[in-house]
């Protein structure tokens, strides 16, 4: 079945509309009015596609979400046999991703719009690290649950501070700086690794 181009403009137009008027109030004293003046549409056209603006902010979060799982997989996708010590920063897309949703971004983790939604973020980042990422694990002795928290609350954090930087770097940018944090943890380990051995004293 052919998609509705009008649908996914006016939905598109709504979601723009309800992340903008996030940015100037609290989401439950925002109207549809207030939204379907802001999308420049009409009440009747709001509620061909939602019943209440929960219902529309549901969706927008399931959009981010599922852009964000899509761009995270992005550079294993379609390989076989994944490693990091082989990433490149031109298949990283995450950052784009963030980029596309900017306003959203910068909403969620500089304001108390959505509560415990940042949380929400790393629990999907956690879970594709496990899924994903962690078969099979390098090294028995590590636990999984605390490897891939900390892998994803590592990205998160660059997000944050790219974010709150009012994005002063390009996605490639964000892209190279974490290609360099991964590659310079793995020469640092590499380096302590033998500078006990040379010094077990």
């Amino acid at each position: 079945m052919k998609k509705d181009r009008r649908i996914d403009k006016s939905k598109s137009a709504l979601k723009e509309a309800l992340i903008f008027l996030m940015d100037e109030k609290e989401f439950k004293s925002i109207t549809i009015t207030e939204i379907v003046q802001s999308a420049n549409l009409n009440r009747g056209t709001f509620y061909k596609h939602y019943q209440t603006q929960e219902e529309l902010l549901n969706e927008l979060i399931d959009d981010v979400l599922i852009d964000l799982i899509h761009s995270y997989r992005e550079p294993y996708a379609k390989i076989k046999d994944f490693k990091v010590g082989k990433l490149s920063s031109s298949s990283i897309k995450i950052f784009d991703h963030v980029e596309r949703y900017s306003r959203f971004y910068t909403i969620i983790i500089n304001s108390n719009v959505l509560p415990g939604f940042q949380n929400r973020i790393c629990q999907v980042l956690k879970e594709l690290v496990q899924k994903d990422l962690l078969t099979p694990l390098p090294n028995p002795d590590i636990d999984p649950s605390l490897l891939s928290s900390y892998n994803a609350y590592a990205l998160f954090g660059l997000i944050i501070e790219w974010v709150n930087g009012d994005f002063k770097f390009t996605p490639q940018e964000m892209a190279d700086q974490l290609i360099h944090i991964l590659f310079y943890q793995t020469s640092r380990a590499e380096t302590d690794s033998i500078f006990k051995l040379e010094n077990p004293f």
